[in-house]
């Protein structure tokens, strides 16, 4: 293996495991990260303007891209699939976060992440 091969395992290792903590592991915890006052994710959603069911939808399919992404350490070809739809719902992030005019600094994982995707996109091509 080369030394690309080992930097997509541990951007892949890092970006899986920390989207299904927030997801699964945290959801009800309150951060410095989450939008607005939140103290949930539900909460932070709807700080957004969205409604529950779209929190669920959303984590739903953060959960399953990053269970992909982890997949694609071992299964190659789902790595453009995984790596590019959470790069999309990371981005939207990024936009409700400018919408409702948090401060820059609640940006910084969704930022970090989205970049780490676009990253394990570009070295798996």
């Amino acid at each position: 293996m080369e030394i690309t091969d080992y930097i997509l395992i541990i951007l892949k290792l890092i970006v899986g495991i920390s989207i299904l903590n927030v997801w699964l592991v945290q959801p009800n915890k309150a951060t410095k990260w989450r939008g607005g006052n939140a103290k949930t994710i539900v909460e932070e959603f709807e700080v957004y303007g969205l409604s529950k069911t779209f929190c669920y939808v959303i984590g739903f399919l953060k959960v399953s891209l990053s269970l992909l992404l982890l997949a694609s350490i071992w299964f190659e070809s789902l790595t453009g699939y995984a790596s590019s739809g959470l790069a999309l719902l990371l981005l939207g992030s990024i936009i409700m976060h400018i919408k409702i005019k948090d401060p820059m600094y609640k940006s910084v994982p969704a930022t970090l992440f989205l970049l780490m995707n676009i990253a394990i996109a570009l070295l798996a091509a």
